[in-house]
């Protein structure tokens, strides 16, 4: 990984770590997912990078994205 840029999350699902990087970029946060998973068995992680100065903002939306998505499933 190139210097300046900082692990903000680890996901064993793709598919949500691929929904939180792309929300992150879709609000102008350059973010990369690593997936560090074995390729046989399946198993480890996917880890979610941002800038080192994104790092606040990329947390603050991730917050709020999970708060919203509880209150959706809240709802149902």
């Amino acid at each position: 990984m190139e210097k300046d840029w900082i692990k903000i999350a680890t996901y064993t699902n793709a598919f949500e770590a691929e929904i939180v990087r792309q929300m992150l970029v879709e609000n102008s946060i350059p973010a990369v997912v690593l997936n560090k998973k074995d390729s046989s068995y399946h198993f480890g992680k996917l880890e979610l990078y941002v800038n080192v100065e994104d790092k606040e903002v990329a947390l603050q939306l991730i917050d709020q994205n999970e708060k919203l998505n509880l209150e959706d499933n809240n709802a149902n």
